[in-house]
């Protein structure tokens, strides 16, 4: 998955103990969901769509093993009611930094429901 151009700053900063940018942690680390369907750009600091929810994380995560990082958070019956076209990691419940972002049909979401969405972020070297 491409990361967006702060991504590039935040893990620079994060290699050399920088504390610049909040860390994905239980506290900041949040799933965010909208209905946008707008290409990917590394440019892009927030999801593009009208309709947007940010969720913090399920108790436990995010974990990390070895080079990955999976998050997951639930999105209640009143929560992100709408088509979810697109996701993103950010470090802040509103504002902060977009991670990454990820355009693709997830279905709809509809209020009898709620929906758990879990990312797994892998680092790979090439």
């Amino acid at each position: 998955m491409p990361l967006t151009t702060i991504a590039g700053d935040i893990i620079a900063d994060a290699l050399i103990g920088g504390v610049t940018y909040p860390r994905l942690t239980p506290a900041n680390a949040h799933i965010g969901v909208g209905d946008g369907t707008t290409a990917f750009a590394a440019g892009q600091t927030d999801l593009q769509g009208t309709n947007k929810v940010r969720r913090a994380m399920n108790t436990g995560y995010p974990t990390r093993t070895n080079n990955s990082i999976t998050l997951q958070a639930t999105f209640g019956t009143e929560d992100a009611n709408f088509d979810w076209n697109e996701w993103g990691v950010f470090n802040s419940s509103s504002g902060g930094n977009m991670f990454c972002r990820k355009v693709e049909s997830l279905g709809t979401k509809t209020n009898s429901a709620t929906w758990q969405l879990s990312v797994t972020l892998t680092f790979n070297v090439s």
